[in-house]
């Protein structure tokens, strides 16, 4: 039977639904570069032929670490579906002689990197500079036209978002930015093998998105994502995921499968995707690239990844479309054949829809609850008032455990600050975003109260 070594971090999708669909398609060692979820050490080691822990091993060079344990279990894949291992991973590829996203990995992970490349290829994209310093930030403030937008190299989730809107800002959001990151690190959410990738910095200019023009209903937001695949260094669509606005300064509500979009406007939307993953030069891989919708057509690149949509883009997917992309990019990564879709799949095609909401204690217009709450997906569950024929559940390694008090929203903070994530199963598009409209304004009435001895910041 087929090897795999699953190099686990924070971040990307479930890791109990990744190791069902690997360990469906060969003998998965895990290498857990993080602490397994209390609710699925149990499955992961039921599942796995050996569990490495980050208790067991020593990360100073995490390149050689993944390659020996590949060597070490005789791995004939390796892969990651975390931000923050993609680029040792593929590294590590490349030494094994292994496929993978190839050296082009790191243009896919460094924000500047990705920019800089983007921008030689002339690709649609907001103005930028990078920055390493706090003068470098204040040069940059007064060079370009604001609002602007301070966002960490190597983050994830909107983690260290923030927005300047005039020059003496600046010193305020260098400082911010740079405390998060560091509080960020502690919880393990920060680049694995860079070491100084938290002083690694791009400005960005804010540009002006609508969802007016491309929709035909409110209540969407005004960017999505395409998700994809590159194959032997082929770019494969997949489908596009919608949004709901973000929370400002930018952090992710919610992610909804499909996009309710017209095919000329998703056949454009995938073209700029493809030029965007072309550019990068990515081998094997996953992708998600976000892409900013604007007024007449206009589009912006906002970054792609060299690995499939966190959260839970992919079990979104497998359930609307039937694609198990983990399991598909498994096959291919050990040189089965695999049946990709001959161009993106549209709303024609989806089987009802899905779409998952991470819980932030603000309201539908990024207000903050008045009271603090406690975390209950019983009483959401019971009392929700959802459509027919929805059905909402909890992810629970991504969420916070029933009778844990909800955390303020931290705008800096972004997904950090996140109590929950939930999955909502419905017979479209349409209905997921109504519900989730209507359970984001019910939330803080339908969660009990905290107590103020419960309450330690």
């Amino acid at each position: 039977m087929s090897k795999v070594l699953l190099v686990h971090a924070k971040g990307g999708p479930p890791l109990g639904h990744v190791l069902s669909r690997t360990a469906a398609k060969a003998e998965v060692h895990l290498l857990a570069l993080s602490a397994l979820p209390p609710a699925v050490a149990g499955s992961a080691r039921r599942l796995c032929a050996s569990v490495v822990t980050p208790f067991d091993t020593h990360r100073h060079d995490l390149v050689s670490l993944i390659t020996s344990r590949a060597e070490a279990v005789g791995a004939d894949a390796v892969l990651t579906f975390s931000e923050y291992a993609v680029v040792a991973v593929a590294k590590a590829c490349e030494a094994l002689g292994l496929a993978g996203a190839g050296s082009a990995a790191a243009l896919a992970r460094d924000k500047r990197l990705m920019r800089r490349t983007w921008l030689r290829h002339g690709l649609p994209q907001p103005q930028f500079r990078p920055v390493a310093t706090e003068a470098d930030l204040l040069a940059a403030a007064h060079a370009l036209p604001g609002p602007l937008l301070l966002k960490a190299a190597w983050s994830a989730g909107s983690t260290a978002h923030q927005i300047i809107r005039s020059p003496h800002e600046a010193p305020a959001a260098w400082a911010r930015s740079r405390d998060v990151m560091a509080e960020s690190a502690q919880l393990g959410y920060a680049e694995l093998h860079v070491a100084e990738a938290d002083a690694h910095y791009v400005v960005e200019q804010i540009v002006t998105g609508t969802a007016e023009e491309w929709f035909d209903e409110p209540g969407w937001g005004d960017y999505v994502s395409v998700e994809g695949v590159v194959t032997d260094g082929t770019f494969r669509p997949v489908c596009i995921s919608g949004r709901m606005p973000t929370v400002e300064p930018f952090t992710e509500r919610a992610s909804i499968t499909p996009a309710l979009l017209a095919d000329d406007a998703q056949e454009r939307i995938v073209d700029l995707a493809r030029r965007a993953v072309d550019a990068l030069g990515l081998r094997d891989c996953g992708t998600h690239t976000e892409i900013k919708l604007g007024a007449d057509g206009r589009m912006w690149l906002i970054e792609t990844a060299a690995r499939f949509g966190g959260a839970m883009t992919v079990p979104q997917i497998e359930e609307v479309f039937g694609l198990d992309l983990v399991g598909m990019l498994v096959d291919h990564l050990l040189g089965r054949p695999v049946e990709w879709p001959e161009q993106a799949l549209t709303p024609e095609r989806a089987r009802g829809a899905a779409g998952s909401l991470v819980v932030l204690a603000v309201d539908g217009g990024g207000r903050a609850w008045q009271d603090r709450k406690v975390w209950d997906f019983a009483a959401v569950s019971a009392h929700a008032p959802l459509s027919p024929g929805s059905n909402l559940s909890v992810v629970a390694e991504s969420s916070l455990p029933d009778g844990s008090v909800v955390p303020v929203y931290d705008p800096a903070a972004g997904a950090n600050t996140m109590a929950a994530l939930c999955l909502l199963s419905a017979t479209d598009a349409r209905t997921v975003l109504r519900d989730f409209e209507t359970l984001v304004d019910a939330l803080p009435r339908m969660l009990p109260v905290a107590r103020p001895e419960e309450v330690t910041v």
